[in-house]
């Protein structure tokens, strides 16, 4: 899958751990919105190294079941646990129309943030070039001069976003962005100074 086909396409999800003996799967969620995206019929890109059997292939869902509130999984053309095992860490994409945007106003596809500025008290620090999905927050990644830097996705840190404009306005905390001064404090007593 190349670099141009992704701006089409949304990552919505992972397959996890095979689920009981017919081929059913654990997915780990990257969609706000599964209802929408895992119905029945829906067909999914699967991104695989390329060893796999299943590399280059699409997968269809025939059925999202919920068990213990986690999301569970059945395919066509997987019917055993075998196969399902297969498929392990296997990440779902979905083709997307760019043109469609979130219900949410605060919610944002990755393709909307990729490329725009990065701006910090009015001065351009660097452009995002991708969001990492992880379980406890999104990281936006701002390609700097200085290499890349992992800025929280919180509102704290990143209080707007302006597609329009093509900017990200950023309030990181100090050291995030440039070095820290050594902290003073750690100098150590001069000789004569400690009370007798």
């Amino acid at each position: 899958m190349t670099a141009e086909s992704r701006q089409t396409q949304l990552r919505v999800g992972r397959l996890t751990k095979a689920h009981g003996l017919k081929g059913a799967i654990k997915v780990e969620l990257y969609t706000d919105e599964p209802e929408k995206r895992f119905v029945p019929g829906a067909i999914f890109s699967v991104q695989v190294p390329e060893e796999s059997p299943w590399h280059g292939k699409n997968i269809e869902l025939i059925e999202l079941r919920w068990y213990n509130s986690h999301p569970v999984a059945f395919f066509k053309d997987v019917p055993d646990r075998t196969a399902a095992e297969s498929l392990i860490k296997a990440i779902l994409w979905v083709e997307h129309d760019t043109t469609v945007l979130p219900d949410d106003p605060e919610a944002w596809y990755d393709h909307q943030l990729t490329g725009l500025k990065a701006v910090r008290d009015g001065v351009e620090v660097g452009t995002v070039a991708r969001v990492d999905h992880f379980p406890a927050q999104d990281l936006l990644v701002i390609k700097t001069a200085n290499g890349d830097v992992m800025v929280p996705f919180v509102k704290a840190i990143v209080p707007e976003v302006d597609i329009d404009k093509g900017i990200v306005t950023l309030t990181p905390p100090g050291g995030l962005f440039e070095e820290l001064p050594e902290d003073e404090d750690d100098e150590t007593p001069t000789e004569g100074s400690s009370e007798a």
